[in-house]
């Protein structure tokens, strides 16, 4: 659940035990110490009635209810203890922000909602403390981050309008391609940007084949990963109020030029992979990181895209992709009464690994730790559907133009 633009694999969890099952009055509950202004968790009795937590998720499922509850806060305390960490929370904080807000602003269970959300101001808090000021020289790249942030920590309640006056002013000299690599009001998500060099981590601009300093071929990004970052940043940058490079409907607006999208067994590379991402932005992106449910019909490619390749992700066992997979079909209306969704459930609790987090244990890039632990709880999580409607309302009938015209190529189809 990508949010600041940025980059993007287990142990098997314990079955329930006699002793597990005289416990499952016991829950996680989390607290403010106002010692060491951290969110610590231990044990204690909660108020959960035995029977309603030692039910099977559904008739004939190997895990119930605690064993769900449990890898859920098991996941959160993982991620809050990784973004404690100095080195990882300067990389990655306006992300870790996102996680916590969107999890207590999304999911319906009231305990995992408000440790979130404490979680998220005490790191925002230290965000707001280390980004005080904008840097004099600030290119494009620095001013995305610092909205990122500050908007992150906008939503879980710290507010600096001084630094959003000085990110408006500071953002206006860049442009479009500054921020989002092509420029979405004269072109499609273009093929010809590079990725960094893989041996020396050079950057190179949109067209280069062959690295300036090694001299070795560059690999391509797909226009599926340009676009969909350009779709967060323009976004964020709409949220905050603070526009960077164009509006998040002038992006959206490409999404046709995107389909039909590729078949995980038909090819190579990060094709497969990107084009889930784009869609699950999409996703969250018009509906507010899963605060309101979407209609399949104002999506229909990419809903049943999402589904028919759910059971692909977990035989791929890709503990980052899946969750987006999952949560994003919730927003679909997908539930635990569909099979597909069932043994993605079931994968996740028996790959939860024993430190609470999900994905490659020896993983040198922490984001490749808290990132797969964030969409596994995103994936396990149940919503409370707070919101109505579109994060932008404006775009419906853009939508629903794209049913109507769907649905003419499919009759054009049809008849040849």
């Amino acid at each position: 659940m990508k949010y600041a633009a940025s980059r993007r694999d287990t142990q098997p969890a314990q079955r329930n035990s006699p002793k597990r099952m005289r416990a499952v009055a016991l829950s996680i509950v989390f607290f403010f110490s106002l010692q060491t202004g951290s969110v610590r968790v231990q044990s204690a009795h909660a108020r959960v009635r035995p029977a309603s937590a030692a039910r099977p998720l559904w008739p004939g499922a190997r895990f119930t209810e605690a064993d769900r509850l449990r890898a859920l806060r098991r996941g959160l305390s993982f991620i809050y203890r990784s973004a404690r960490d100095r080195a990882n929370f300067a990389a990655y904080g306006g992300d870790y922000l996102w996680c916590f807000y969107t999890l207590s602003a999304a999911v319906d269970d009231e305990a995992e909602s408000r440790t979130a959300h404490r979680m998220g101001v005490e790191r925002a808090r230290l965000w707001h403390t280390q980004h005080r000021t904008l840097p004099a020289d600030a290119d494009a790249a620095t001013i995305a981050a610092f909205v990122f942030g500050n908007d992150a920590a906008d939503s879980l309640g710290l507010r600096d309008e001084r630094m959003k006056r000085a990110l408006r002013r500071a953002a206006r000299p860049f442009s479009a391609r500054a921020y989002l690599l092509f420029d979405p009001l004269t072109e499609p998500p273009p093929g010809d940007v590079p990725n960094a060099c893989e041996y020396d981590g050079a950057e190179h601009a949109r067209g280069t084949l062959a690295c300036r300093v090694c001299h070795r071929p560059l690999q391509p990004r797909t226009r599926y990963d340009v676009w969909y970052d350009a779709l967060i940043t323009a976004y964020v940058g709409d949220r905050y109020g603070v526009m960077l490079g164009a509006h998040y409907g002038d992006v959206l607006r490409w999404l046709p030029t995107l389909r039909p999208y590729p078949d995980h067994t038909r090819v190579q590379g990060n094709e497969f992979y990107d084009a889930v991402y784009a869609i699950t932005h999409v996703v969250y992106t018009l509906n507010h990181y899963n605060q309101s449910r979407l209609s399949p019909r104002l999506l229909p490619v990419e809903y049943a895209f999402l589904h028919a390749h759910l059971r692909a992700a977990v035989a791929l066992k890709d503990t980052d992709m899946l969750g987006e997979m999952m949560d994003s079909l919730r927003a679909f209306g997908v539930n635990e009464t569909d099979p597909a969704l069932r043994a993605a459930i079931d994968f996740y609790l028996a790959a939860q690994n024993p430190d609470g987090s999900w994905g490659d244990l020896h993983a040198a890039d922490i984001y490749d730790r808290y990132h797969p632990t964030w969409n596994a709880v995103a994936g396990l999580s149940h919503y409370a559907w707070r919101n109505a409607g579109l994060s932008h309302p404006e775009l419906n009938p853009l939508l629903e133009q794209w049913v109507k015209e769907n649905a003419e190529r499919g009759t054009q189809n049809t008849h040849r």
